[in-house]
């Protein structure tokens, strides 16, 4: 599909050299499932010892039920477990930390389980040269912990729906049925239908909103957690594009040590990026010590987060690759 020099004016501009694509006969919660199983036998905690479980995803098993209640299931998790589903996508990972150390400060749970994932690749128009070399299916499994004389997570959430049309899959929900009421469409209306449900994305609008409120994000978490630029160890923001983070992080002024850039091995995989990023990058560090996070999610909604908080050290994030022949989670 591309010329040798194509591919590497790709790679400078969006900092993707490969990804990974999902077998179609899998799911983004099969993902999350693979790291939540890695991620309890490395912790040594069981499915039932877990109160809380918040599935993050734009891709669902089903339109109903939640797929939280598949995976409560699978996993062995108490009938006592509040489980259920949110639809975010870039910002999804910082809303499901934020939900899940919310209700654990305030219910008896002890434990909680944020699992974020998306099909991304599913999404797009096939041959589309501006989308397919930039997105990846990623899942993660992030557990969360009550434990007394933990420091403060400072948050900070946001919303402008203006911006929902920029980053648009527009049928296959209620509003745009993709599944005729009485008999088969017109061969025209299939072909629109088809389209439709594939990714349109504004790219010129994202990177002018990702200027305008990120910079600003950063500044404003970084004021009401008392902190200066400096006194942060690592910025993990979504990882939307390489040119994107750059400009993003000149604005902001964040120096480049202190930033990461992780695009290079798996792409933009929505809410599964900056769990994913630290797992890849960040594990050494964080296994042995504590470090002052700032994190960030953005993007579709438009949406957006940010997290400050000090981790580690922690049991040592890591990747775990499916095989194709994984055991999906599938109702009978």
């Amino acid at each position: 599909m591309f010329t040798p020099e194509e591919a590497q004016k790709l790679l400078d501009g969006t900092g993707v050299h490969s990804r990974r694509v999902l077998p179609h006969h899998l799911c983004a919660s099969d993902m999350c499932l693979a790291a939540t199983e890695a991620l309890l036998s490395d912790l040594g905690w069981q499915g039932a010892d877990v109160d809380i479980l918040i599935f993050v995803s734009q891709d669902a098993d089903y339109p109903l039920p939640a797929t939280a209640c598949v995976l409560q299931r699978r996993l062995g998790m108490a009938e006592t477990a509040a489980v259920f589903d949110v639809s975010l996508g870039c910002s999804g990972f910082i809303y499901g930390a934020w939900l899940a150390s919310t209700l654990l400060a305030a219910s008896n749970g002890r434990r909680a389980l944020v699992l974020c994932g998306d099909t991304s690749t599913r999404h797009l128009v096939p041959g589309d040269r501006s989308t397919l070399p930039l997105f990846g299916d990623a899942g993660v499994a992030v557990a969360f912990e009550k434990a007394e004389g933990a420091g403060p997570m400072v948050f900070d959430v946001g919303s402008d729906g203006s911006g929902a049309s920029h980053i648009l899959v527009k049928a296959g929900g209620r509003r745009v049925p993709t599944i005729p009421e009485d008999q088969p469409w017109p061969e025209e209306e299939r072909q629109q239908l088809f389209k439709d449900a594939r990714l349109k994305l504004d790219g010129a609008a994202v990177f002018a909103f990702t200027l305008k409120v990120v910079p600003r994000l950063v500044r404003e978490t970084l004021e009401t957690a008392g902190l200066a630029l400096d006194q942060v160890d690592h910025f993990v923001m979504h990882q939307a594009n390489k040119f994107i983070l750059e400009h993003l992080r000149k604005k902001a002024s964040i120096p480049p040590e202190k930033y990461l850039i992780d695009m290079h091995d798996f792409g933009n995989t929505s809410s599964a990026s900056v769990p994913l990023a630290i797992c890849h990058r960040l594990s050494g560090e964080l296994s042995t010590g504590t470090r002052k996070m700032f994190l960030a999610g953005f993007g579709v909604g438009w949406s957006w987060g940010a997290l400050v908080a000090d981790v580690g050290p922690i049991v040592p994030p890591r990747i775990v690759e499916i095989a194709d022949d994984f055991a999906p989670l599938e109702l009978k």
